[in-house]
């Protein structure tokens, strides 16, 4: 009979184990959404950012080969991502691709070329904003003051796609938080409930005389393997969601570099064993104060 009830506790203390690992892994896939979909979201802000673009005109009189000398000084300049020459033919070719009619535009100036030959530039992420556009337009003026006549680039949508995306990193960041701290929750109640069925085994072992560091040990360490093992699985759903997103999402681009995923997978394996540690540190104290009583 004792045999029989050995290989039942041992059956449930497996079970428990268990299950105790695909909660924590859940709530770690989770956070991993969370945290990697800051990192992606970061990834998008910039991309936007850096998809502005100003263009540079020139006076009448400044011949295309001085154009393209400037084109070429301007790329080792610290404000841009890309420079690029645009002759008269290439920007009748770009209004071609837009839904609008050529003619239109061209009728702007009785069929003359309504488009001189330009330099458009897209800033670097840092410079994305009204601030940073209107340092690169005063400097460029004050570099080429003969040359430049005008820096054109709109002012709206420089102040939309950076209102725009503070407005959502405020939001998802007020989400983030309540939702790392459901999961914490949730990490520490599976726990909780984990150790519920061992609580007459943690109090015998008092009982025998057993201390306090030693009963600790074996489920400290099991808190540890568990935090690995969960946080590796967790992280492993998140890497199959990357995965599928990217194949279907093929507008939106998703980059999440080496770099980004190492830190990722350092903080929620941080964050796993941390997490189950300390849960298991705290339930095991609330049994080992606990009367025999109130085990019950």
């Amino acid at each position: 009979m004792s045999a029989s009830a050995e290989k039942y506790s041992k059956r449930g203390v497996r079970t428990s184990y268990v299950s105790t690992v695909i909660g924590i892994s859940l709530v770690l896939f989770v956070i991993s959404i969370i945290v990697g979909g800051s990192f992606a979201l970061n990834s998008i802000q910039k991309q936007a950012k850096e998809s502005l673009q100003a263009d540079i005109f020139f006076k009448p009189e400044y011949a295309d080969a001085d154009i393209k000398q400037i084109e070429q000084e301007l790329r080792s300049w610290q404000y841009f991502k890309q420079v690029k020459y645009v002759d008269s033919d290439q920007a009748i070719n770009e209004i071609k691709g837009l839904d609008q009619d050529p003619s239109d535009i061209l009728g702007i100036l009785n069929g003359d070329i309504a488009i001189p030959t330009n330099i458009s530039f897209h800033p670097k992420e840092q410079y994305a904003d009204l601030e940073g556009m209107k340092k690169i337009k005063s400097e460029l003026l004050a570099a080429y003051p003969d040359e430049i006549d005008e820096v054109h680039y709109s002012e709206e949508s420089v102040s939309d796609v950076n209102l725009g995306f503070k407005r959502f990193v405020y939001l998802f960041g007020f989400i983030a938080i309540l939702l790392v701290v459901v999961a914490i929750a949730m990490i520490n109640n599976t726990i909780r409930l984990a150790l519920y069925s061992q609580r007459f085994l943690i109090k015998t072992m008092q009982l025998v005389g057993a201390t306090s560091r030693y009963i600790r040990k074996p489920f400290l360490t099991k808190s540890i393997l568990q935090g690995i093992v969960s946080a590796i699985l967790g992280l492993g759903l998140f890497m199959l969601l990357v995965y599928v997103t990217d194949n279907l999402m093929e507008v939106i681009e998703i980059t999440l570099s080496l770099e980004l995923l190492l830190i990722l997978f350092g903080l929620i394996l941080l964050l796993g064993v941390l997490i189950s540690y300390i849960s298991t540190w705290f339930a095991l104290n609330k049994y080992l104060r606990m009367k025999v009583d109130d085990l019950y």
